[in-house]
């Protein structure tokens, strides 16, 4: 079962810059390598900043580049925060994430994370992003701000401050046992 939610680009075009990290489940429980979300974007941010070089000729590189650096590396971090937070731990299943720089009619930086996600958490899970992307984005933001027993406000703020989609796929995959995976999957146009 594969089900779509918003604006989720199943097929990327072949040839374009990415990077692919995984997070495997070891003796180490994911939720305990929380402090190496930070790093891990941080180094993600960086990495992107490489395909925006700073000319000395040119000021706005400079502010171009410090501007792609902020927003994927909060956009990042949120992503794989969200992801430690909802794995089913019990599934063994790696988290993933990968970024992309596409180069078509512009410049398009495509954030995404895959996690597994247990079988009662699911229908809340679909719930929640029927809401958001249902809802007029300033008003959820103002109505999570309001409501202290669920969030979302990362999302949220993608959404509002980077002008962000976002998509989900969520996917059934067999291997030795059943498990539910959602991709979530962040677009911003530089």
């Amino acid at each position: 079962m594969t089900q779509i939610f918003g604006e989720f680009r199943e097929n990327l075009p072949k040839n374009h810059e990415f990077l692919i990290l995984g997070f495997s489940p070891s003796s180490v429980s994911i939720r305990q390598r929380w402090r190496n979300n930070g790093l891990s974007a941080d180094f993600i941010a960086d990495y992107l900043t490489t395909f925006f070089p700073v000319s000395e000729q040119e000021p706005s590189t400079h502010n171009r580049q410090a501007e792609v650096k902020s927003a994927v590396s909060y956009i990042a971090n949120e992503l794989l925060e969200n992801a430690m937070k909802f794995n089913d731990e019990a599934s063994q299943y790696p988290i993933k994430f990968g970024i992309h720089l596409i180069e078509d009619t512009g410049v398009t930086v495509i954030l995404q994370v895959t996690n597994s996600v247990s079988a009662k958490s699911l229908n809340k899970f679909q719930a929640f992003i029927e809401e958001l992307i249902n809802s007029d984005p300033y008003d959820f933001y103002i109505e999570r701000l309001e409501d202290t027993e669920h969030s979302g406000l990362g999302l949220v703020t993608m959404i509002n401050d980077y002008e962000a989609q976002l998509g989900w796929k969520i996917e059934t995959i067999h291997k030795d046992v059943e498990v539910v995976t959602v991709t979530t999957m962040v677009q911003i146009t530089l």
